[in-house]
């Protein structure tokens, strides 16, 4: 039985992009209404106003403040006491920041890329998070020096929130820098904080943090500053103090870029202080300073970026981690990009002087249908840059599409020639991309999180905001709609696309709604395992013959090439083992389903027991990593008895043969006849033990089940004393046993004997390896620098002997001399994993009970 997600926990996933989106329109609502007087024209007017020179100087400083940036990491990088080459470290630290200071989240996004390129770079994991809690501290310790003595040296405008606290925030701030710089020397000793401990840097260090990002936050301060107009200019200092709350104010917010908020507080500083009448040039500074400190770095970080991994195709020399983990969002994130820009393009008027040359030459109703229709395109981009993310070709095709429409349209409707060369570039760019996107799934099948739901319906939001400042002038009536004109149409035209954009978004949501209904999960029937034995008998690894339990779910993909099998307990959707199948393409996309699958559902794919050579299927979908144990193979061509190590194996085995012991292996048709016996048998063992029947990762004492697979048995004379059935593949590249049972009054060493007899026989028919299963938390360390998860698992190796004896099973299984393989628990981000580990356990166990019972 599934659970659906509690109220409280669908709140906790959506508190996130809800305050964000809450802020945004809060900011909006304020920038209504303190520019209330101010046109579209006006602050249009004022940006091509600027002179050249100023915008020259603000592109030197930008490139003066990124630079300043790189400092982060190359100090970073020495801290950790490691050396990259100064054109590495300068490429990583520029494409990082030119990407979250663009579009927020700077922790996650920044993070994210300095760990695709630091791993690359030969370093490790930890060392990479040690560079991005530098770089962090940097950044923010920078910032609250410059907002603290900024306010102790300079008063703020009354109109600014918090402006009464100026002095008690002031020294607040100016305290943590200082803090910072003395308290490594005043303590002596690391700084304890719950459970981890802070080593405070000298002051040299601490000072060369603070002063980087000082210079850094004044000199992107100044780029603005030039770009303000000179009716405002009351002194850099008072330019500072407003600038750097604006700047808090944003980053607090959460909002992509601190987008509205940052210009809200602008305007609440210098438009409201004594300035009324400036709102206009104000925003438009605002708005110069978008394009030039934001902007400009990402399309040139996008240019390197793709650059570099255009060099790295022509070298084969391509490092598929990077480019199959971080392109495919990459480009949806553009994409989401250049859909907004068609948005509020279509929401603001036309240049007068381009809308003339348009008049010339184009008749009005090609105006009025490629302005609707370039919103339209918008949305769609909006829309399909999910897909993009999810990888899926046809989002990839009708991505392309698009785009090039949309750079035509962007002509047509305005000669708007910046936008259509960033569209036609994006397109470019993709165009040779198709790899990337290699799932034939639909694009109803791609689901959309809450975050994207409220992404996109925040930029319709911005695009409705964008229609009524733009037209504020123009007084509403239901004409409006059926105007059309050149010059006087702007408003019925901006009108006409938003509702075209907002029927677009709703055709496609009322699609998704209206799609059919999820099947109920269902145990496999006859047909369908038939259907899966193929499969099963001609992978490489024979644990895929747990399929055959037919307890579990069957997923295959829409050509039945390959088949994920899988169980629900409470919110953990746990895939047993990779998916099954020769064919990549089709493991890879099953992948992808079975993440959308449970995603729909409101639940946690998890993948348990996979391999390490399949770890890149789950990292492509974002998936964490997590070490559980290793498995025991025995190379069987090295496999024999010979040596002093084996000499107890030796004995055993010669022993027990001279009592009349011997193994025979039966087809899976002459298994019926014998169940009774083997039941006998099987009822003696448990009893003896004291356990009971598990599941999901083992074999059960069903009937069915083992008629399904050939039998190992061993004889003592004429009496049946023990037996396990085999998993055993056509490629005999491995073999395995499942359900291994015994008399409890036989000979002891009799499961030795069976072991050795087995590998011996399968060596003797040619197999490659010999699986024996999996030990549980083995290879885990208990160091302190390891995760705690880690420190867990190994633990309960150690001491849980109370649960399983995990010691004794390794050590049983160590004396094969087998190679030790790791085997993973795939995760998504963000779970609780005590309770994915509870779900799991409790699966294998047969129910929460048998968690705690034999």
């Amino acid at each position: 039985m599934t659970t659906r997600p509690g109220l409280a926990a669908r709140l906790r996933r959506l508190a996130g992009p809800l305050l964000s989106v809450a802020m945004l329109c809060l900011a909006l609502w304020a920038l209504h209404r303190l520019a209330s007087e101010v046109s579209y024209r006006e602050v249009a007017r004022y940006v091509h106003g600027l002179e050249n020179h100023r915008i020259a100087l603000a592109v030197l400083l930008t490139a003066g403040s990124y630079g300043m940036m790189i400092l982060y990491d190359w100090f970073g990088l020495a801290t950790i006491g490691k050396r990259l080459p100064g054109p590495q470290v300068s490429l990583i630290s520029f494409i990082s920041y030119a990407f979250s200071n663009a579009l927020g989240m700077a922790l996650l996004i920044s993070g994210s890329i300095r760990y695709r390129f630091y791993i690359q770079a030969g370093l490790t994991t930890a060392e990479v998070a040690k560079v991005v809690v530098y770089t962090t501290l940097s950044f923010w310790l920078g910032l609250c020096a410059l907002t603290g003595v900024t306010l102790l040296l300079v008063p703020v405008p009354s109109s600014l929130p918090l402006a009464s606290l100026r002095l008690p925030v002031a020294v607040v701030l100016t305290l943590v820098p200082l803090l910072w710089l003395v308290g490594g020397k005043l303590l002596g000793r690391p700084l304890r904080l719950w459970r981890w401990r802070v080593h405070l840097p000298s002051p040299r260090v601490a000072a060369r943090q603070i002063l980087v990002g000082a210079i850094d936050w004044g000199l992107a301060a100044y780029v603005l500053y030039l770009l303000m107009p000179n009716d405002v200019d009351t002194g850099f200092g008072h330019f500072l103090a407003i600038f750097v709350l604006a700047q808090i104010a944003g980053l607090v917010s959460h909002v992509p870029g601190g987008l509205g908020v940052f210009e809200a507080v602008m305007l609440a500083g210098f438009g409201a202080a004594g300035n009324q009448g400036l709102e206009a040039p104000i925003l438009g500074a605002l708005a110069a300073y978008r394009l030039i400190y934001y902007f400009l770095p990402l399309f040139a970080a996008t240019l390197v970026v793709l650059w570099r991994e255009a060099r790295g195709l022509r070298q084969k020399a391509l490092l598929a981690p990077w480019f199959t983990g971080l392109l495919p969002p990459f480009f949806a994130g553009l994409t989401m990009v250049s859909g907004a820009v068609l948005l509020f393009s279509g929401a603001t008027s036309a240049l007068p002087a381009r809308m003339a040359i348009l008049r010339d030459v184009l008749p009005l109703a090609v105006l009025e249908v490629s302005h609707f229709l370039s919103s339209v395109v918008g949305m769609m981009l909006l829309i399909l840059a999910r897909g993009l993310q999810r990888r899926l070709d046809a989002a990839y095709v009708l991505t392309l599409i698009l785009l090039v429409l949309g750079a035509v349209l962007s002509l047509l409707k305005g000669i708007d020639y910046e936008e259509a060369t960033l569209l036609s570039l994006l397109a470019l760019a993709l165009a040779p991309a198709h790899k990337l996107f290699y799932r034939r799934a639909s694009m109803f099948s791609a689901s959309f999180s809450w975050g994207w739901i409220i992404a996109i319906v925040a930029v319709l939001v911005c695009a409705g905001w964008l229609v009524g400042f733009s037209y504020k002038h123009v007084e509403y009536s239901t004409n409006l709609w059926w105007e059309f004109s050149f010059y006087h149409g702007g408003a019925p035209r901006a009108l006409r696309a938003l509702v075209g954009a907002a029927a677009a978004g709703l055709l496609f949501a009322l699609a998704n709604l209206i799609r059919p209904a999820r099947p109920h999960l269902q145990l496999p029937s006859e047909p369908d395992l038939q259907k899966a034995l193929p499969l099963i008998k001609q992978y490489s690894s024979a644990q895929a013959h747990l399929a055959l339990m037919a307890d579990k779910t069957l997923l295959f993909d829409a050509e039945a090439k390959a088949f994920i099998m899988y169980d629900v307990e409470g919110r953990s959707w746990v895939a047993m083992g990779d998916p099954v199948g020769e064919d990549e393409e089709a493991r890879r996309e099953l992948v992808w389903s079975f993440r959308d699958l449970c995603e729909r559902a409101g639940g946690w794919p998890l993948f348990y027991q996979v391999r390490p050579e399949d770890l890149d299927l789950y990292l492509e979908v974002g998936m964490n990593l997590i070490k559980i144990g290793e498995e025991a193979r025995v190379p069987l061509a090295e496999f024999n008895l010979d040596g002093k190590s084996k000499k107890v194996l030796r004995n055993t085995v010669n022993k027990l043969t001279r009592e009349g012991m011997r193994l025979e292996i039966i087809p899976a048709e002459a298994v019926a006849p014998l169940l009774p016996k083997l039941k006998a048998i099987s009822d003696a063992w448990m009893r003896d033990k004291g356990v009971r029947e598990k599941g999901f990762s083992l074999g059960t004492f069903d009937p069915q089940y083992l008629q399904r697979t050939p039998m190992a048995l061993v004889w003592q004379n004429d009496q049946l004393v023990a037996f396990a059935n085999l998993f055993l593949t056509d490629s005999k590249e491995e073999a395995s046993l499942d359900l291994m049972r015994h008399l409890p009054e036989g000979t002891a060493g009799v499961m030795d004997f069976l072991f050795i007899e087995l590998m011996q026989w399968a060596k003797r028919e040619g197999y490659r390896w010999f699986n024996l299963g999996m030990a549980p938390f083995s290879g885990l360390q208990n160091r302190r620098s390891a995760p705690l998860w880690s420190r867990l698992g190994a633990l309960l190796f150690g001491r849980g002997e109370r649960f399983y004896n995990f010691r004794g099973l390794h050590k049983y299984k160590d004396k094969f001399d087998p190679v030790w393989e790791p085997r993973y628990l795939a995760v998504p981000n963000g779970i609780a994993l005590p309770l994915v580990f509870a779900n799991v356990a409790s699966l294998i166990s047969g129910g929460l009970s048998g968690m705690v019972r034999r």
